[in-house]
């Protein structure tokens, strides 16, 4: 038994994003309305390997360990690895169980074309008979469960194959982004695309999860997703920038109207935006801090004044700095200062 057996139907997850759903930005999320599952960025189990077997990088001086970082309230927690190498999956999957995860993820989906020429992300979707391969070399490796997150197909849909030949390989759970490698982020994510995994799942291997993405815009749009598609569960990503609060509600029941859609105001958004930028310097080793920019974008937006705002605070070098752009731009804008 694992955490994916006692989870709700459906519910609701946080999707990977490198340099986004770091160990600070979960931690912002998980004060204001956690997950039912947590996911961290990708890593490399090529790369974990290197820094730590042939160049005995120490772990808390590693950036890859400081990817795969977590605390205790972000739990259940799933490490997202990538490899086209089994044993290297291996040894990774080994590793992530040591250090106390839930669950091994292994993306089968990035379209960086740096991760299809070491044949990982999308281009596994070219290669089915190594993704099986891959998934069993993890399976085999821990105790944790194995899941995956891919595509519905490279150049085009391709779920009865592709699908059908994750689901004989028995992951867990299989994510869908509902869009092929071709297609990116520049078309629609088409969910009538889910409602055809789901017949195939339920004719190979019903046991295993379908959890959908792609373009859900909050947490009542997901469970509306989750209702007319019939997956198990719906991964959120750009929901969540600029919106630290998007799964408040997850515990309400969907009939509760207005409880994934309240409004927080401009001063909560900054004070998050702050909390935001002094747990981003905490980490170890540090991160560079322009970084930060894609949150200061989704943050500071949809005001008078924004722009401006928004341009003095991607000049920031630091939390402090930020901190008090944010504090002198409250300070002039207030009755007192007129």
């Amino acid at each position: 038994m694992s955490f994916w057996n006692n989870l709700p139907k459906p519910f609701f997850a946080m999707a990977p994003m490198a340099d986004v759903t770091d160990v600070a930005f979960r931690a912002l999320v998980a004060a204001r309305g956690a997950p039912d599952v947590f996911w961290t960025e990708f890593v490399s189990a090529d790369g974990l390997y290197h820094t730590r077997e042939i160049q005995k990088m120490p772990d808390d001086g590693s950036p890859l360990m400081r990817d795969i970082a977590f605390v205790g309230n972000q739990r259940p927690i799933v490490a997202q690895i990538f490899s086209s190498k089994p044993d290297m999956i291996t040894y990774a999957t080994k590793l992530v169980a040591k250090l106390g995860f839930d669950g091994v993820d292994i993306n089968m989906g990035c379209p960086d074309r740096a991760i299809e020429r070491q044949g990982c992300g999308s281009a596994m979707i070219k290669n089915p008979e190594l993704a099986q391969e891959i998934i069993r070399a993890a399976q085999v490796a821990s105790n944790l469960p194995v899941s995956v997150k891919t595509r519905v197909g490279y150049n085009k849909e391709s779920l009865d194959e592709w699908l059908t030949a994750l689901l004989d390989a028995n992951p867990v759970a299989i994510t869908l982004h509902l869009r092929t490698r071709k297609e990116m982020s520049l078309l629609p994510a088409d969910w009538e695309l889910m409602k055809k995994a789901v017949k195939i799942r339920d004719n190979i291997n019903p046991s295993a999860l379908l959890i959908g993405n792609g373009d859900v815009r909050d947490l009542d749009d997901a469970r509306a997703k989750a209702a007319e598609s019939g997956c198990d569960g719906v991964m959120l990503g750009r929901a969540m920038f600029g919106n630290p609060w998007v799964f408040q509600g997850l515990r309400k029941s969907s009939a509760d109207s207005g409880l994934t859609k309240s409004e927080h105001g401009l001063e909560e958004k900054l004070e998050a935006l702050i909390e935001l930028a002094h747990g981003f310097e905490k980490i170890s080793p540090p991160k560079n801090f322009a970084i930060l920019k894609k949150h200061i974008k989704a943050f500071i937006t949809g005001f008078p004044g924004a722009a401006d705002l928004r341009a003095k605070l991607m000049e920031a070098e630091s939390a402090a700095e930020l901190e008090q752009i944010i504090y002198r731009s409250q300070t002039s804008a207030s009755p007192a200062s007129a």
